[in-house]
């Protein structure tokens, strides 16, 4: 049959246009029939971040070491983009879906048509909220996430040993559509509340309360931009002696920040500069010492979890949990499992070799 150029052009059109509403990594693909145990959807947010795309690489290969198929899909941090991808794997029939929502408030409707289809869904480290439409949840757990991070502020400080000393803080908290969002800042401010409310820790800027430190999409640009305006306000005069950042690449914006008004040189140290994920670059500025801590979770961990969540769920056994009174998504009480997360520091990296997360090489 004899093609023209239009008919090519207009295929490449079409192929980019399908490509635009989100990044995609399907392995497998095809008719649930192809295979025994079916497909399984995995809706991720981004891959802008170096975690997300190590937790949908590693559930994709253990659930293929399942005989499962896959459609691992990157919604591009839109929430559009990922209510289509949702759209597509239901229509396609898949089995079970896995989702690491973008905005954990704005899957009500698609999540609707999930459950009339019968397909069950994992929330996966973001608890999905406002639907009764959510089987079970996997996750770290987040509020000792942000104890982790205050802890560390609180010791480096040495704020126990020396009650009548000031020290300067700023905070930052994620983005305000994670729910995680709120565990985080929840577990931090448990910890610091008595050092601010006995003045040990002053807020220069006044932006104490979780709805003035947000940063959308956990955008470290963001976050840069916002510290610097800290600076420039509130730090003529003063140092800042730590900085409550809940991730890593919020923490990697904030150093820029810090260092475009010569901390780190000239005998001005940096402040404590907390973190999570134990992402690689940050894992190297904990090194070079200047992010000072970050706290390490497993995602291998979780997603051999969340897949084994999943796959009990389609062979007609009970997921295994550990926590069903905690995680209230605002219609339903989400049956969850929590993994343990773990700080670093400059005097534990070793650990992230030890236990294959890195190699030795890579730390250099």
């Amino acid at each position: 049959m004899r093609t023209t150029r239009a008919a090519v052009a207009a295929t490449a059109v079409l192929s980019l246009a399908l490509t635009a509403c989100g990044q995609s990594e399907g392995r497998g693909g095809g008719s649930d029939k192809d295979t025994e145990g079916g497909t399984v959807g995995i809706a991720m947010p981004t891959k802008s971040s170096e975690r997300w795309i190590a937790d949908g690489r590693n559930m994709a290969e253990l659930f293929e070491e399942k005989g499962y198929k896959t459609d691992l899909q990157y919604g591009d941090d839109r929430v559009e983009n990922q209510v289509s991808q949702l759209e597509n794997m239901i229509s396609k029939g898949h089995r079970a879906l896995v989702v690491a929502a973008i905005d954990g408030s704005s899957l009500t409707d698609v999540l609707r048509s999930a459950k009339e289809a019968g397909i069950p869904v994992i929330s996966y480290d973001r608890l999905i909220r406002g639907t009764e439409n959510v089987d079970y949840y996997a996750s770290f757990d987040n509020e000792r996430v942000g104890k982790l991070q205050a802890q560390y502020i609180v010791d480096a400080l040495k704020l126990e040993e020396n009650p009548e000393e000031k020290f300067n803080i700023e905070m930052f908290a994620g983005s305000p559509d994670d729910n995680n969002t709120t565990y985080f800042w929840q577990g931090a401010q448990q910890v610091l509340k008595p050092y601010l409310d006995g003045k040990q820790l002053v807020v220069r800027s006044g932006q104490t309360k979780m709805n003035q430190v947000t940063t959308l999409r956990w955008d470290g640009g963001t976050a840069q931009k916002r510290m610097d305006d800290l600076l420039s306000r509130h730090y003529a005069d003063e140092d800042v002696h730590a900085v409550l950042s809940p991730y890593d690449g919020i923490s990697i914006g904030v150093i820029s920040a810090l260092k475009s008004v010569g901390y780190g040189s000239s005998g001005k140290d940096y402040p404590v500069v907390t973190g999570q994920d134990a992402e690689l670059a940050s894992v190297k500025s904990i090194i070079a010492g200047q992010q000072t801590q970050t706290v390490y979770k497993d995602t291998r961990k979780l997603a051999k979890q969340a897949v084994q969540m999943t796959d009990a769920v389609l062979t007609g056994g009970k997921p295994e949990t550990n926590d069903e009174k905690t995680y209230d998504n605002g219609v339903k009480t989400v049956p969850a499992y929590l993994l343990d997360p773990v700080s670093i520091d400059r005097d534990n990296t070793d650990l992230l070799v030890e236990e294959g997360y890195y190699e030795a090489g890579q730390l250099k």
